[in-house]
Order: C-alpha cells, then sequence, then structure tokens
C-alpha cells in the first residue's frame, strides 16, 4: 500500500481542480519520473511537484506484482503498443516497441532484470564531454536507490534505498546446470563481482523483489510512499507539448508549464522535466518546436530550437532464442505461463496470494554476460567480427562519437558484448507448440545499427520509430555467433543432459545461409531504447547538457533512458534509477544555489 502523504488523483485532465503554478512539472510517472519526483519531494520540502502520467494506476495489477507473470502485462492496456515502421533489414517485418503505460512505467512491465554494466560505460559518459559523469557517480546512485535485502554476498549493493532488491528463492532445478556447464566452457564464475563494474562472466543475478509480501519492487510503490504533501500525481493525464515564454533576443527558451491533450494548460514556475522515455521525449520535444526544422515543418510546428540530434541515435538490444524441449522428468515454468488457468498454476497462484512458497516468486536468474573471447573458437574468428564493425563505421562516412566509443568498447575484454540468459521456459519465435521447454536467449549488447524516432507528419498518433535493426552486418553476424555459441551451451554437460530435442533453430539449421535466414527472421527486441536525447555536446548531436538541461534553453530536462549516449551492457532499470538520483541532486542543489560544475 502507498503512503498517505502524497496525493493522487485519478483524473483525465486538471481543468480547473489545478493549483497555482507548480514550482516543477514532470511529464511521466514511469521509471525516472516517480523516482525523481520523490527525490525532490523530500530535498525540497517547500515546493510544489507535480507529475503528469499518460497512464493509469494499477497499484493492485498482478501481472504487475506478481513476480513469476512478468511481461505478461506487455501488450496490454498498460503498454504504448508501439511498433517500429517495416525494417528492410528483417525482410520488412515490424517489431513490437513495448513501453509502460502505467504508474512505474516499462519498470512495472518489464522481467525484474536487475543488473549493471562495465564501469568503463559509465566513465565513458564523462569521456564523451559531460563532466561529472562516470562509474563512481552513477554506482553511488543506483546503491542509493536500492535495498538489498539478501545474505551479504560481496558485491556492490545499497540497502537503504526505496527498490527493494533480493536473490530468487525459487531455481527451478534445470537452472543448477547453467554456471557448471559455462565455466566447463571457460566463462569464469561472477556471483560475487557482477554489480561492482565488471560484470564479465556466469552468475545469478538479484531481481528487483519485495521480499515482505514477494512482489515486484517500482517507483510506484517503492519509491511513491516516501513523498510528502507537496508531490501530487495525476493519471490519465497525456500532456501534449511544453509551453515556453515569448523569446528575449538571443537568450535560451524558458519553459514555462505544459499544455495537456485536452487543451488544459499547467504552470510551472522553476522547470518542466520530461521523463517520457526514449521513444516519447524526443517527440515532445518536437510538438513543442525543439528538433530538426525538416521534422518539425512537415508537421505543421514552428521551430523555435533547431536541433539535429532529436529523435536521432536510437539503440536497442537485439536477440534470439536458442530453444530446447526438455526431457519427460524436467520440470518447466511452462505451465504458470501457458496453462495459467490449470491446476496446478491456479494451486501456485493460491499459494502466492496467502504469501507461501510458490513457482510464481521465480523470475529470471541465470545470466552471464562475455566478450567476443568467450565466445570465439579462435582470435582470428574474434578478429573477423571487429572489423565488421570498424567496416561499418568506415561505410557510413561518419565520424560519430558513438561509433568511436562502440568500437573501444569493443577491443576492451572487460565491457561485455553478448548477454546470454536461461530460462526455464519457452520463450521463441514461434508459438508455444506445448510442453515443456529450457530457453537460451541471447542479446548484442552494442549493435552498431543506429535508428531514429519522429513524430509524424500530421503531428499526432504514434511515432515514426525506425531502429535500423540490421543494417550493420556486424550485428547479423553478431547474432548469428551468439546463437551459435548457445547451442554450444546446450550442447554441453551437464546442460545437455536436460534436453531431447532443439526447437528452434531448429538442427536443420546449419550452413551460414541457414543461420543468416534464421537469425533475420527470427531476431527480437529486449525493448531496451535509449540515446534519442543524448547526453552530449550539440556538434557530437547531443540533446542534453551534463545538467540534463536541453541545449537552447534554461529550464527544461530530460530525466530518463533517453539521455544514455551509448547503449549499456545492462538492462535498463538500474541506470534509470541511477539517472533520477543524479538528476534529482542537480535540481536541489540549482535550486538551492549552490554552483554545479
Amino acid at each position: 500500500m502507498l503512503g498517505k502523504n502524497w496525493s493522487l488523483v485519478f483524473l483525465a485532465a486538471v481543468g480547473a481542480t489545478a493549483k497555482d503554478p507548480y514550482d516543477y512539472v514532470i511529464v511521466g510517472g514511469g521509471t525516472a519520473g516517480l523516482a525523481l519526483a520523490t527525490r525532490l519531494s523530500i530535498g525540497l520540502p517547500n515546493s510544489q511537484i507535480l507529475v503528469l502520467e499518460a497512464g493509469p494506476a494499477a497499484l493492485d495489477e498482478l501481472r504487475i506484482n506478481v513476480p513469476g507473470l512478468r511481461g505478461s502485462a506487455l501488450g496490454s492496456i498498460y503498454d504504448w503498443n508501439f511498433t517500429t515502421i517495416a525494417q528492410e533489414h528483417l525482410g520488412n517485418r515490424t517489431i513490437d516497441v513495448n513501453r509502460g503505460k502505467v504508474l512505474g512505467g516499462s519498470a512495472a512491465l518489464n522481467y525484474l532484470c536487475y543488473d549493471r554494466a562495465a564501469a568503463a560505460e559509465y566513465d565513458a559518459w564523462g569521456q564523451l564531454g559531460n563532466s561529472g559523469w562516470n562509474w563512481n557517480v552513477m554506482l553511488a546512485a543506483m546503491m542509493k536507490a536500492e535495498n538489498f535485502t539478501g545474505a551479504d554476498d560481496g558485491d556492490k549493493h545499497g540497502r537503504t534505498g526505496p527498490i527493494r532488491n533480493t536473490f530468487n528463492r525459487v531455481i527451478p532445478d534445470m537452472l543448477t546446470t547453467w554456471k557448471p556447464t559455462l565455466k566447463k566452457l571457460g566463462v569464469p564464475g561472477n556471483d560475487e563481482g557482477s554489480l561492482g563494474g565488471n560484470p564479465i562472466g556466469v552468475m545469478y543475478q538479484p531481481t528487483n523483489i519485495d521480499t515482505t509480501h514477494w512482489t515486484r519492487s517500482n517507483s510506484a510503490n517503492s519509491y511513491l510512499p516516501l513523498a510528502g504533501p507537496n508531490l501530487e500525481v495525476r493519471i490519465n493525464s497525456p500532456v501534449a507539448r511544453v509551453e515556453f515564454a515569448k523569446r528575449v533576443g538571443s537568450e535560451p527558451l524558458r519553459a514555462t508549464g505544459v499544455v495537456l491533450e485536452d487543451g488544459t494548460t499547467i504552470l510551472a514556475r522553476r522547470e518542466v522535466i520530461l521523463s517520457a522515455g526514449a521513444v516519447q521525449s524526443p517527440g515532445l520535444l518536437e510538438m513543442s518546436g525543439i528538433g530538426q526544422p525538416a521534422v518539425l515543418s512537415a508537421a505543421g510546428i514552428t521551430p523555435l530550437v533547431p536541433l539535429a540530434g532529436v529523435g536521432e541515435n536510437y539503440q536497442d538490444h537485439i536477440r534470439t532464442s536458442n530453444v530446447y524441449r526438455v526431457k519427460p522428468n524436467i520440470s518447466s515454468f511452462d505451465a504458470m505461463i501457458f496453462d495459467s488457468n490449470g491446476a496446478f498454476a491456479t494451486e501456485q497462484m493460491r499459494q502466492w496470494l496467502a504469501g507461501n512458497y510458490s513457482w510464481y516468486d521465480y523470475t529470471t536468474a541465470a545470466y552471464s554476460f562475455l566478450n567476443w573471447g568467450h565466445v570465439m573458437s579462435n582470435t582470428s574468428s574474434e578478429a573477423t567480427l571487429i572489423g565488421l564493425a570498424e567496416k561499418s563505421t568506415s561505410s557510413s562516412n561518419t565520424t560519430s562519437v558513438i561509433d568511436r566509443k562502440k568500437l573501444d568498447f569493443l577491443r576492451d575484454p572487460s565491457v561485455p558484448q553478448l548477454e546470454l540468459i536461461m530460462e526455464s521456459n519457452f520463450v521463441g519465435a514461434g508459438a508455444y507448440p506445448g510442453g515443456s521447454f529450457m530457453t537460451l536467449i541471447s542479446s548484442i549488447m552494442h549493435p552498431m545499427s543506429r535508428g531514429s524516432v519522429h513524430i509524424s507528419p500530421s503531428g499526432s498518433g504514434k511515432p515514426i520509430i525506425n531502429p535500423g535493426y540490421l543494417s550493420s552486418e556486424y550485428d547479423l553476424q553478431a547474432l548469428i555467433a551468439g546463437a551459435k555459441f548457445a547451442r554450444r551451451v546446450a550442447q554441453t554437460e551437464p546442460m545437455a543432459a536436460l534436453w531431447e530435442a532443439e526447437a528452434e533453430p531448429g538442427p536443420a539449421v546449419q550452413t551460414e545461409r541457414q543461420w543468416r535466414d534464421w537469425a533475420t527472421a527470427t531476431m527480437g527486441s529486449f525493448y531496451h531504447p535509449v540515446g534519442t536525447c543524448a547526453m552530449l555536446p550539440e556538434k557530437d548531436g547531443g540533446v542534453v547538457d551534463a545538467s540534463l538541461v536541453v541545449h537552447g534553453t534554461a529550464n527544461l530536462r530530460v530525466v530518463d533512458c533517453s539521455v544514455i549516449p551509448v547503449l549499456l551492457s545492462a538492462h535498463l532499470q538500474t541506470a534509470a534509477y541511477g539517472i533520477a538520483e543524479v538528476a534529482a541532486d542537480l535540481v536541489i542543489r540549482a535550486t538551492r544555489g549552490v554552483v554545479v560544475v
């Protein structure tokens, strides 16, 4: 249950009930938005703060709260249900772009993966021109967000933050083969250091679960109860654009508030902060007159700040799945997902509702993060793959700092390039065929393909999302290398003893042509878009500066994963919380008159 200090108003529009101007208006009640709002509420008790969330609250929704129902709310009313445009290099397939439309945002819908990338990846933010951002700063911020309740394992954990975090208390028997199999293939164990800036290795990882009732812990149910009465949250209140004062000369543009889709204007005395995510924060900037003049003019919007980077630099993790039908004596999680009304699943849900040990306590636990040296059979193969990435950047005639940094990561053995996950159920590209399965998901951490997201020429409707998936040959060959390695893992004891048949890609896939066709036909997204409001100097395609203030404006910030300049080798929610914590400190210090260097 939420505390009583903050005000949740169930209105579709503010209208006449709006207070006098708020000090801070935050657009988006998602992962970062609610964390930021709560910290501002605590740190600035005399300031009035408003959060505007387009979706509902859904605080008691089982599909969100039950760990074992992870992912089941994707595609529901709590999802924006975006899709890409037809992807040329995927045979013109479109790919779902799931984004949370609910309090808590995408971290209310995700698979509860709670990890961190390599230290070098956060240090890169500062190296790219953002003074004050680095691994140490982000580690402190991510730990500030975390309340780890598991036993001391020697890793880097926060123990006083809002987001509860622990290790699974349910580990399916098949997962006990995970670490010994990977170690037999030369992958080091990393159970006690994966969160400390060196994620390379095989491990079980923690998950954001509150063990009080064994429920998902997110910004809606873990941050918000800490807020004071100066924070107001309004649901079902989609925002159309940001309003600005009339510019005087060459002064930076000053935000004065926002306009809701129903026409209601809400004023902000100090700042407007966009926390709408990597798909929608750039669109809000464009709808407000900030972005590429050609995009704005096509939509009939008067350009106020020409900013070429808005909506560009779209990056996302891509993945494939190797799926195996397990032997009859092996238990899987499939019954909980695909026969949820069956007797066994019903009983397990009954146990969860009663607070007892249940299969529905289970979330993803078995991870490994690898560099190409772990995956490739020889150094020549690794060099060939890296050469494709180099060729990809040179052939595009780009001097992008993002591409150069990704090449640095490829040459750094401390930075993962492949994530491999073991799931005790079917996670295939095809339809579930019935029965019990295990799945090895392989995901590319730094694909070279970059795309864009922009508003439509009509200025309304869903955004035009074009990630440019597999436009780099490196990405395709990396997917194939990951899937081949996953097959090798599955064929290695003790994991090999679990299964009786490879369902995907299937034993018929052997030749390079077959691997290529299969990867192209089955590639999916991990729903980790970043970079579309990149924290970079404007000359490098940046949208926000190191204080997260939009270039060319005085008091408009972006605080979400859209500011991440280079895709991380990690799932995104820990970074989202860390960015929110750093941003809150920046805003509080600025409000108190502290000079931020």
